[in-house]
């Protein structure tokens, strides 16, 4: 399409994961066909296409991680893996219609907004040119990997890449180096444990992590969820309710959460039987500081005799061998990193341009921040799904997704008719709701004594957000349009 001039659209959406299928999905039913989803890579999914590791899989329960419009009665473990979730979003973007709509293989480099016309001008790596009259970002914020940079990388003969960007390569009787000891990790390790000669995890800061209720689902369960009515809806409630209690642990009374310290300790001594390596896979910290993780699998994992934790720092990486801080030469075959993701780093590389100039990354040098995580002051007829301070630490994402769906639709249907050109919300407005967000988030213990992927450099915190969800379905339940500038 290079060289052809721009394709009209009403909407363009960037990404094909569950925020850009969900409010594909919510367009449809509403009657709204004139939209385009642009996704960089070769398939729906986004995170679940990308994160395809060795034992991937959610630690939220599937009936509660998924659409509520598409409940899926068949799953067949409590907690669903990588694969079975990149099968259901396939499945629901073929059912509801939104395949046609979406551009694979199309990255977003750059979206500036016309004053003259009211029109955002989308450009793509491939010098594709999109204008519609709204843009919606459903990218993410784990969905750029985070390297961790060490000297001498590039002259290392081996495979090394980001568990995120997995590499189908054979780990049977190799070394292996797994860089973290995060979400990814936890994973990771016990999948690869059983098939590599020796095993080596460097580990810059233990994580908190307790048994995972894990099960598969019996016949009689999943004939129940199928033919009896509202069976379905009922688990999904209960376990919401049950997650959704847990983020007073979180925000408001933090003692709560030495209780799970005492369980965090007898999965550990259940799973580790050297009291040396359990002291060193003991956190230093408070217990929800960080992401607190589920596993049954990798502490025995930890156990074996073929898998060494290394807590010294990484000081060089060789021809074929990592040096740490202890200056053993460890030779390895492989170095895989499980290293996250740079969370606050909301929407880059993409380049969004504003009213007057206004350059996104420069208004948010301080840190990301929007209105109900959704909308900018500046940028018009511009939203945001799962954008700043709307992660969840205790409950399902996808609940806050379609929150913001319905929110966003509102206003898109409000853009569409009685001659409105424009929607942006009041600078003092989204100024009062982040200073009310930092605020409340002073208080709550991802702010208590260490860091992490939830924090900017600075310390700001720029992506949880702080209380219960159905809070934050009640604030997005119906556009309050005294917020914004409607022109």
């Amino acid at each position: 399409m290079a060289g052809d001039g721009p394709l009209q659209t009403r909407i363009v959406i960037v990404g094909a994961g569950f925020g850009g299928i969900g409010l594909g999905v919510n367009l449809k039913k509403r009657g709204c066909d004139d939209f385009v989803i642009l996704e960089k890579s070769d398939s729906v999914g986004g995170v679940w296409h990308k994160n395809r590791y060795p034992g991937a899989a959610c630690d939220v329960p599937a009936h509660l991680y998924s659409f509520s419009f598409e409940l899926r009665a068949d799953w067949p473990r409590k907690y669903a893996s990588q694969a079975e979730i990149l099968k259901y979003l396939t499945h629901c973007a073929r059912k509801y219609g939104i395949e046609p709509h979406i551009r694979f293989g199309t990255e977003v480099t750059d979206a500036r907004w016309d004053e003259t016309y009211n029109r955002w001008i989308v450009r793509t790596a491939d010098d594709q040119v999109f204008q519609a009259q709204a843009l919606v970002t459903a990218t993410g914020q784990l969905s750029r990997p985070s390297y961790q940079r060490l000297p001498g990388a590039t002259s290392f003969s081996g495979a090394m890449f980001h568990s995120a960007e997995w590499q189908d390569c054979d780990l049977r009787g190799k070394c292996v180096a797994v860089v973290g000891t995060g979400a990814s990790a936890i994973q990771l390790v016990p999948a690869i444990a059983p098939l590599v000669s020796k095993l080596y995890v460097f580990q810059r800061s233990a994580a908190y992590v307790l048994p995972k209720p894990d099960n598969t689902y019996a016949r009689w369960q999943i004939r129940l969820f199928k033919h009896v009515p509202g069976a379905l809806r009922l688990s999904r409630m209960l376990i919401y309710m049950q997650h959704e209690q847990r983020a007073f642990a979180f925000t408001t009374w933090r003692a709560v959460l030495r209780i799970k310290r005492g369980a965090f300790f007898r999965h550990l001594r259940r799973g580790v039987s050297k009291i040396d390596l359990r002291e060193r896979l003991t956190p230093d910290y408070r217990m929800g500081c960080k992401r607190i993780l589920l596993s049954n699998d990798f502490y025995p994992a930890m156990d074996r005799a073929n898998v060494e934790l290394v807590t010294e720092r990484i000081e060089e990486i060789r021809l074929g061998a990592i040096v740490a801080a202890d200056a053993a030469e460890r030779k390895v075959d492989c170095i895989i990193f499980a290293t996250g993701f740079a969370a606050t780093d909301f929407l880059v590389p993409m380049k969004v341009t504003g009213l007057r100039g206004q350059d996104l990354r420069q208004s948010w040098k301080d840190g990301a921040e929007a209105y109900l995580g959704m909308t900018v002051a500046g940028f018009p007829n511009f939203f945001m799904l799962y954008g700043p301070n709307t992660n969840l630490a205790h409950n399902s994402i996808v609940f806050m997704i379609e929150s913001q769906i319905r929110h966003i639709v509102a206003c898109l249907a409000r853009l569409g008719g009685d001659g409105v050109r424009s929607i942006e919300v009041k600078k003092n407005i989204q100024q009062r709701f982040n200073a009310g967000i930092q605020r409340r988030l002073r208080n709550a213990i991802w702010s208590k004594g260490c860091t992490s992927w939830y924090l900017t450099a600075a310390g700001k915190n720029t992506t949880n957000w702080p209380g219960y969800s159905f809070m934050f379905r009640l604030r997005t339940r119906a556009p309050n349009w005294d917020d914004y500038v409607v022109q």
